[in-house]
């Protein structure tokens, strides 16, 4: 490897794109080797970040050879193989997993952003989990992390050192990167050691609670770099990826809680994974400390300070009491439901059933596609938008549909009494 130092980044783009193959070419001539060309950012003047130049030898497989010290350790439960992937999270999934067989080319940086506990820590722990059991260096630090240490750092006289750490990492992962906003000398040193680390082909995952662009008082050249590779959002949960999580926590506690249950605290906690775990952790450790059986009564007593009282009673009724309430509505038998048939009647009646229990019971796709008779789950999202469209415009349809709901509640009522 041969390094050719340039003074920013401009330059090394334009030497890159214009003269790579040239030198490269030039080189393999004159020393009759495959040689390959890097270029590293060398400011012309002293900086606070700067450290001496790098040896011509540098690279992921070949750099410092001490081990590099984390400035927090990885968590053993945040790896690939236990986080739940679904709608919501499938590209920074892909991207991440990407990084860790192909590291420094494809995504560089990956900038995952995402509101509280929608699994951004998680993902980062997961590439460093999976990038150090290759033997690679890996270093995860918190923003706030690297901005204290970056402090000591100068009031020790001890830069190079601080900067020598960072840059000597195969993967840097940083953790909440808005905590530099405002910060300039930081946001500095931390984009030299980007820029270092990036002329090495080493890789480099950022996380924060929103895209590049929307972080306030970062430098221009900062935000650039950050947006340089891929940036990959984190959105809501959605209720199926909800409900594979809460089931995926409640094996690891190694409970059984009915359906019911599950599919109530998935509606109660929308947003954040965190509050949905720790809601279920709630709900067993109640269960376990009082030796009372895991039921709704039970998860509604233990969350009640937390929840309305009355939240999610909706969400009790049978499959098949919703099942034969509708087919009793539109004058059918309870097999066309399941049945393949097609006649108007049968099929307004099925999306019906359809609605009901997904927002009723707040049932999966695939869970309503087996209850009514092995349908598959596209099918069960075309009648449940349908029916929700047709809501909106139809007013014989959302009478219809309260009239069953007022029929199903009485029987509730007598079936509790």
């Amino acid at each position: 490897v041969f390094v050719i130092g340039v003074p920013n980044v401009f330059i090394a783009e334009w030497l890159r794109s214009r003269l790579h193959s040239l030198i490269k070419r030039t080189l393999t001539s004159i020393t009759g080797k495959n040689i390959d060309v890097q270029f590293a950012i060398r400011a012309l003047t002293q900086n606070v970040c700067q450290t001496p130049a790098y040896q011509a030898d540098g690279g992921i497989s070949a750099r410092l050879k001490e081990p590099v010290t984390p400035a927090f350790r990885l968590n053993s439960k945040y790896t690939f193989d236990s986080f739940v992937v679904g709608e919501c999270n499938r590209l920074a999934y892909a991207a991440a997993l990407e990084i860790t067989e192909d590291p420094g080319n494809r995504y560089n940086p990956l900038y995952i952003y995402g509101d509280t506990g929608t699994g951004k820590t998680h993902l980062m722990h997961a590439i460093g989990h999976a990038v150090k059991a290759k033997g690679l260096r890996v270093l995860l630090a918190s923003a706030e992390q690297f901005t204290n240490q970056f402090v000591i750092a100068l009031k020790n006289n001890k830069i190079d050192d601080f900067h020598r750490k960072f840059r000597s990492a195969d993967f840097l992962l940083v953790d909440d990167v808005q905590f530099l906003s405002g910060k300039t000398q930081t946001q500095e040193c931390l984009l030299h050691i980007f820029n270092d680390l990036y002329e090495n082909n080493c890789q480099m995952v950022v996380t924060s609670d929103r895209p590049p662009r929307a972080i306030s008082s970062v430098t221009k050249k900062l935000k650039s770099r950050l947006e340089w590779g891929l940036v990959a959002d984190l959105g809501p949960p959605d209720l199926e990826t909800r409900l594979a999580i809460l089931k995926a926590k409640a094996r690891q506690l190694n409970m059984s809680p009915p359906p019911e249950v599950l599919r109530f605290l998935v509606t109660q906690f929308q947003h954040n994974i965190r509050e949905l775990e720790g809601a279920l952790n709630r709900v067993v450790t109640y269960s376990r400390l009082s030796g009372t059986k895991l039921d709704m009564q039970l998860t509604t007593q233990s969350l009640a300070d937390i929840i309305p009282k009355d939240s999610g009673q909706e969400a009790t009724f049978s499959p098949k009491l919703i099942m034969t309430t509708v087919a009793n509505y539109y004058g059918i038998d309870f097999e066309g439901l399941t049945s393949k048939r097609r006649d108007k009647k049968t099929v307004l009646a099925r999306q019906v059933t359809m609605h009901l229990l997904r927002e009723q019971n707040h049932c999966g796709l695939a869970e309503i596609g087996k209850i009514l008779g092995g349908r598959d789950h596209t099918t069960i999202m075309h009648g449940c938008e349908k029916i929700t469209a047709e809501l909106d415009i139809n007013p014989q349809l959302r009478n219809s549909i309260k009239e069953i709901r007022q029929t199903l509640r009485p029987r509730r009522a007598s079936s509790a009494s």
